[in-house]
């Protein structure tokens, strides 16, 4: 029972971060400030950092507060199991790539051709998922994975545009639309095996979630300190790593710093699909938002449509999904 509350209470918690993320990246990707704007690159590298000190610090709560028992895990743990370790090296990275990836494609794109593009990746996760995990899928699984992908289109259907957002969209060049759309396109296979990869190797070992983390960090550092210096070193050198960085910027490295962490419980209590749903869940959650609060959206039948079909869609894949109680079950 507790497990279950946990499972649904971290569901609960990623659609909230994956919306307020979505609407706050994109927001600062195109603020117009004074100064260079900042490095996504640089955005990257410190969100592992925050990623490790939380982790770290949940691993010294779990060990009640004790600095010998911390040393103790970490040398164990990591030091000392090399092999398993760099098994992480490979989520890690892609995980890196599709973080810069997809700061890439909200810079290109605007937010509806994005939003319906990236998800693609639930398509991806579920065959993923099939081959690499053996897990088999009923029919109305697959059903509700044709019906949420028509949903979330229906959702995201292009309605008539006010006169300010035409003319953003028509000062995008096609070459930009291009490398957005790739962008997300290489983001959604990278995350349907990444995440399917990382539940393999949790699901595989009793070893603690943080530590799993805190590795996957370690490397996540290595590669984005690399790709900062390779494709930023320049700007880097000139102004800092924090160049145009302000309250926006921060607030977006923190969220998608959260992120990493509730991806690790839901997929440590469900699994990679029902995430895939509650990110889903998040995008009609950031269109009501721009409804309301922010006013630049008129919501339309076809709209009210797509939401219904995500929720029927949402509401069919966790019956058909959900395992029979079994008391024995840790």
């Amino acid at each position: 029972m507790a497990s279950s509350r946990l499972k649904y209470l971290s569901l609960g918690v990623l659609v909230f971060q994956t919306t307020s993320l979505v609407l706050t990246m994109r927001y600062s990707r195109t603020l117009q400030a004074e100064g260079p704007r900042y490095l996504a690159s640089s955005a990257v590298v410190v969100a592992e950092v925050m990623k490790i000190i939380t982790c770290v610090l949940l691993v010294f709560k779990e060990h009640s507060y004790s600095m010998r028992a911390l040393n103790s895990v970490l040398r164990q743990e990591i030091a000392h199991k090399p092999i398993e370790t760099l098994k992480l090296a490979i989520p890690s990275g892609i995980y890196t790539l599709q973080n810069n990836l997809l700061y890439l494609a909200l810079s290109n794109l605007d937010a509806a051709t994005y939003q319906v593009t990236y998800q693609l990746k639930i398509l991806t996760t579920a065959l993923f998922s099939v081959s690499m995990l053996g897990r088999r899928l009923g029919v109305y699984q697959w059903l509700s994975l044709l019906i949420l992908m028509a949903g979330v289109a229906l959702v995201q259907w292009p309605s008539e545009m006010p006169e300010t957002q035409e003319k953003e969209k028509e000062a995008l060049s096609t070459g930009s639309q291009f490398v957005g759309v790739t962008a997300v396109l290489v983001a959604c296979c990278s995350s349907g095996f990444a995440g399917v990869y990382f539940e393999k190797i949790l699901k595989e070992s009793k070893q603690s979630v943080w530590v799993r983390n805190i590795q996957l960090g370690m490397f996540g550092l290595v590669f984005g300190l690399f790709g900062m210096l390779a494709f930023d070193g320049e700007r880097v050198t000139e102004s800092g790593m924090f160049q145009g960085y302000n309250t926006i910027t921060w607030t977006v490295v923190a969220l998608q710093a959260l992120g990493g962490l509730v991806i690790a419980a839901v997929i440590k209590y469900a699994d990679n699909i029902l995430k895939g749903f509650a990110t889903s869940l998040s995008i009609i959650l950031s269109t009501l938002i721009s409804y309301f609060w922010l006013q630049d959206f008129d919501p339309t039948g076809v709209f009210f449509l797509g939401a219904i079909l995500v929720i029927v869609a949402t509401f069919l894949y966790g019956y058909e999904g959900k395992p029979s109680p079994n008391p024995s079950r840790a």
